[in-house]
């Protein structure tokens, strides 16, 4: 039942992308304002899932090195944000969520190098075959078109990102998830209060109900990333993640009445038939 953890994820943060740009299309809500009033909702919902799940919280494990780490992760998922959710802002959902599949590659790679459980030829194969169908699905027109705002995010999320999710990976063989998540969730939410406390204090009202829909969403959303990170490893979760972009694609059609396009169907398939591979073999 380990795939439940990554499935469970990519729903959340499916229906959790499209809020964020619902939230983000708002007359009066900049990235500023978003990341400014999320992180410290974020932080919220996970203290409160904390204190109903109570998990093992060993300050024995807390040794300076996952304290250094913790927090150099935490400044990374700052980094990343400020650029997706600027880049989200000026740019189209499907196209930040093309140029986000391509981090996966590189961290399948480091993965497979620095973890020795992660080397499994199969879930690497599988992994980089549904990232791939990703990729072409979103393919249009012979080349991908970078806007001035989307590139920042673009040159990060490839050439540094992925060593978060190495990052991510050691802090988890030693702290609980939702620990991890919580203590996350105070730096960043009291790096993003400093950085745009004036923006917090200018939310439409229409804005609120999005904002925190969304961010109980995601909140649960990385909460199970995390436990998937622990569990089944990286490569594992990243493959069965892959289905999150096409879950946003399908409730475009359904909800925002968007056109079919046959080159994403042709993707989701692959991803299944990957997903039901990996379970099999």
């Amino acid at each position: 039942m380990s795939f439940l953890y990554p499935l469970g994820a990519a729903v959340f943060q499916a229906a959790s992308a499209t809020l964020d740009k619902v939230a983000l299309s708002i007359k009066g809500v900049s990235y500023k304002t978003y990341t400014g009033v999320s992180f410290p909702l974020i932080f919220l919902f996970t203290l409160i899932i904390f204190l109903i799940v109570r998990p093992a919280f060993v300050l024995e494990s807390f040794t300076s090195r996952i304290i250094i780490l913790i927090v150099i992760s935490a400044f990374f998922s700052v980094v990343t944000n400020l650029l997706y959710y600027k880049a989200l802002k000026h740019d189209l959902l499907s196209e930040i969520q093309t140029f986000s599949l391509l981090s996966n590659i590189p961290l399948i790679l480091l993965s497979a190098v620095i973890f020795l459980e992660e080397r499994n030829p199969i879930l690497i194969l599988l992994s980089v075959i549904c990232v791939i169908a990703l990729i072409w699905s979103h393919y249009e027109h012979h080349h991908f078109k970078i806007s001035k705002d989307t590139l920042p995010y673009f040159i990060w999320i490839i050439l540094i990102a992925p060593f978060g999710g190495i990052i991510l990976k050691i802090i988890l063989q030693n702290i609980d998830p939702i620990s991890l998540q919580l203590i996350r969730d105070g730096i960043m939410a009291l790096i993003f209060i400093v950085l745009f406390f004036k923006n917090i204090k200018r939310v439409p009202k229409k804005a609120y109900f999005p904002l925190i829909l969304t961010n109980i969403l995601t909140s649960i959303a990385w909460i199970l990333y995390f436990f998937s990170y622990q569990k089944s490893g990286i490569i594992y979760t990243v493959l069965i993640f892959s289905i999150q972009p096409l879950l946003v694609y399908i409730t475009s059609i359904f909800l925002l009445k968007e056109k079919t396009n046959a080159k994403k169907i042709i993707a989701f398939v692959i991803i299944l038939i990957c997903i039901g591979a990996a379970q099999l073999l």
